[in-house]
């Protein structure tokens, strides 16, 4: 069985001896992780990266005024460690999937089954969401440990961000990977958003250090909900008011990247 036929395969399984949604995006999820599992690059990339910047997160806290923000070395760390994860495990992985795919011509040929649009993208996309899930979860253990955090204040505030940014990350891969010619561009065009979300959604400087007006800016960026909703889980000084912000701006995102998938996303090779 070659990796090419691997998801297809598993759809038409999934189609010919199961009847229910889950059960077809299981199997096409335990495909996927198959394929996933044999990209180097790819594993590399989304396993390594993430456990590495949290460290160059943590050497530039040390030049920061962070009470002024009222933050501390770990506060600013964790949302960070948890936002490169979504980044890099989610987004930037999750592309590369969507693009590969469809240039194999695999999700043309999952489309034949009993498989639904939405179940060949969430399937395909459920391995890179638990994997950040899971990342996402020892990254903050591992934080909590070394930086010598408490428990979060506002636990509900903090596992709401997180699963904002898995979905909200997973439906923006698919939006970008609608306008990816090919596998190789598709380790060029993530770096926008990545890039953006980095440095303006407070992963390395928080929005507080900003100037006023730059800070209002960053503030409408898809991932900068999900890290305020992240810290201020963590930190407990989110007010209701904000939290009801972020929510509503993370939401607003995530519905309108998946209208853009169903309207722009291509299940053919482009030309």
């Amino acid at each position: 069985m070659s990796a090419t036929d691997t998801p297809a395969r598993a759809g038409r399984t999934a189609g010919t001896a199961t009847t229910t949604p889950m059960s077809r995006m299981t199997a096409l999820a335990r495909a996927e992780m198959i394929l996933l599992g044999r990209n180097k690059g790819t594993v590399f990339a989304a396993l390594f990266i993430p456990f590495v910047m949290p460290f160059s997160v943590r050497a530039g806290a040390e030049e920061m005024d962070l009470g002024k923000a009222g933050l501390t070395v770990g506060t600013l760390v964790l949302p960070a460690a948890i936002g490169f994860s979504l980044l890099f495990a989610v987004y930037s992985a999750l592309v590369g999937v969507f693009v590969v795919r469809r240039e194999e011509l695999v999700l043309k040929r999952l489309r034949t089954g009993e498989l639904r649009d939405v179940e060949i993208l969430g399937g395909s996309a459920l391995p890179a969401v638990l994997s950040g899930l899971v990342q996402s979860l020892l990254l903050a253990v591992g934080c909590v440990a070394l930086l010598d955090l408490s428990a979060p204040s506002a636990p509900h505030l903090t596992v709401l961000g997180l699963l904002l940014g898995l979905v909200m990350c997973a439906a923006l891969a698919a939006v970008t990977a609608s306008f990816t010619r090919t596998g190789e561009s598709a380790q060029v065009t993530p770096l926008p958003f990545t890039f953006v979300s980095m440095f303006g959604s407070g992963l390395f400087i928080p929005l507080d250090l900003l100037p006023d007006r730059l800070a209002s800016v960053c503030e409408l960026l898809p991932l900068t909900p999900v890290i305020t909703l992240v810290r201020g889980g963590w930190t407990g000084d989110l007010s209701a008011s904000d939290a009801l912000g972020a929510t509503a701006t993370a939401v607003a995102w995530t519905v309108l990247a998946v209208f853009a998938v169903r309207r722009r996303f291509r299940w053919e090779p482009r030309h």
